[in-house]
């Protein structure tokens, strides 16, 4: 099991920029793909972003392509999500969270196959 710790989250207006970090527990870090995710009130969870276990890989959404920037830093057990240029719809609650398979071939972007997740640090975007 990963233990993971998100934060970085706060209250800013549209236009401006955070960094969300996330710090993981364990010697096997470096071996797990990892994403981000976000709920907002009323709505599903999405994915946002993800890396591969090497940083070689990365994915978006469309919602957030060319803003946003994933990445990871494996000496230091930590993921990072660069947000730029955030707007109001941007305001949920992000999320952290490990793929432990190290036999899948891909970066999923479906929550259920993330075995660990953190508790999540509120983004709010004011406009």
């Amino acid at each position: 099991q990963v233990q993971l710790v998100e934060s970085g989250g706060g209250l800013v207006q549209a236009g401006a920029s955070l960094r969300l970090s996330c710090a993981a527990s364990g010697r096997t870090f470096s071996s797990y793909n990892m994403g981000w995710f976000r709920q907002a009130p009323g709505k599903e969870r999405e994915s946002v972003a993800a890396i591969s276990w090497s940083g070689g890989y990365t994915y978006y959404s469309d919602s957030v392509k060319g803003r946003f920037t994933i990445s990871r830093d494996n000496a230091k057990n930590a993921v990072y999500l660069q947000m730029n240029s955030l707007k109001p719809e941007d305001t949920a609650v992000y999320y952290c969270a490990a793929d432990r398979n190290r036999y899948r071939v891909y970066v999923s972007v479906d929550g259920r196959d993330y075995d660990d997740w953190g508790q999540g640090t509120q983004v709010t975007v004011s406009s």
